[in-house]
């Protein structure tokens, strides 16, 4: 039993990270209806920018707010720069704008820190461990990205849905024009937003630092389960999101933990272990499949 809570633990936290990415990229694919496949690369940025000054300066701390920064910035830039000339286009130019992007960002940051991956030391006072059940020893870093993400479900929450920066976004999605009519600027209520979820890829990046190794391409190879959070959860929901983060997080770490072990038991082990390891891998695309077969435009609908 200890085990098991120790897994799901891990679960809830993955699904957390995820949430870090698949809430900004909600906001921006759901919300603005912008395919941006250089949400990963805004991570990668957070991840390394943060890294960078947490090890010149030697304080995790202030490798938060350089992480942030940098990573809004390149997300404001890349929106007043590419995606702004985008806007009611077809999907396939916003994927070869923003795919050329990731191509730039990976031989940009290769160029300027190489190759070799970079690590970070989390700060002493979350380097511990704290037991949380009689036997269930749980790391402080880990419960620290948990509070963090649920802290954050509840913000966007709040401002998506109790706030008129949040009405004007809900309606800009719905008729931009109608928006524009009535005085407001459009342009940059975009650039806010997409810079919202930059900042939040970029936070995930770093929080990610001291658990993964900060890499060129990192973003890549989170970025395609993330576009499947935000499809089960339901395009442009935050609230989607947060449930379909958790919920892939969970079955993603229970498949990967226990399906090899259940098929030991009718299999021989290599057999066993391998088969494993392959529906583990595609257990949450599965699982999109499913919830799609259900309920095709996902768990929640649109700005909810």
């Amino acid at each position: 039993m200890t085990l098991f809570l120790e897994q799901m633990l891990n679960g809830v936290q993955f699904g957390v990270m995820l949430f870090l990415l698949a809430a900004g990229l909600t906001l921006i694919f759901g919300i603005m209806g912008v395919i941006n496949l250089a949400h990963g690369s805004i991570y990668m940025i957070g991840a390394y920018a943060g890294t960078w000054v947490a090890t010149e300066t030697g304080s995790f701390w202030l490798g938060i707010p350089a992480a942030l920064a940098a990573a809004a910035v390149t997300g404001a830039a890349i929106e007043f720069l590419v995606v702004r000339r985008l806007y009611g286009r077809d999907h396939l130019d916003q994927v070869l704008a923003t795919f050329g992007l990731i191509l730039i960002f990976n031989q940009t940051i290769t160029i300027l820190f190489g190759r070799q991956p970079l690590f970070v030391s989390m700060p002493e006072i979350l380097g511990g461990s704290v037991e949380l059940l009689p036997g269930l020893v749980y790391p402080v870093y880990r419960l620290a990205i948990i509070a963090v993400g649920l802290l954050v479900a509840i913000g966007l929450y709040l401002l998506i849905n109790k706030t008129r920066i949040g009405m004007l976004v809900r309606a800009g999605s719905t008729n931009r024009e109608m928006v524009r009519a009535l005085g407001v600027d459009i342009r940059l209520l975009y650039t806010l937003v997409f810079g919202l979820g930059a900042l939040l890829a970029g936070l995930a990046g770093f929080m990610a630092g001291p658990i993964l190794a900060v890499q060129v391409g990192m973003g890549e190879q989170i970025l395609i389960t993330t576009f499947v959070v935000v499809v089960i959860g339901g395009v442009g929901s935050i609230r989607g999101a947060f449930f379909a983060s958790l919920i892939l997080g969970i079955v993603d770490t229970g498949l990967r933990a226990y399906l090899p072990g259940l098929l030991r038991q009718v299999m021989v082990g290599p057999e066993a272990d391998a088969l494993g390891a392959g529906i583990s891998s595609m257990g949450i695309y599965l699982l999109m499949a499913i919830v799609l077969l259900i309920r095709p435009k996902g768990l929640f609908i649109r700005n909810s």
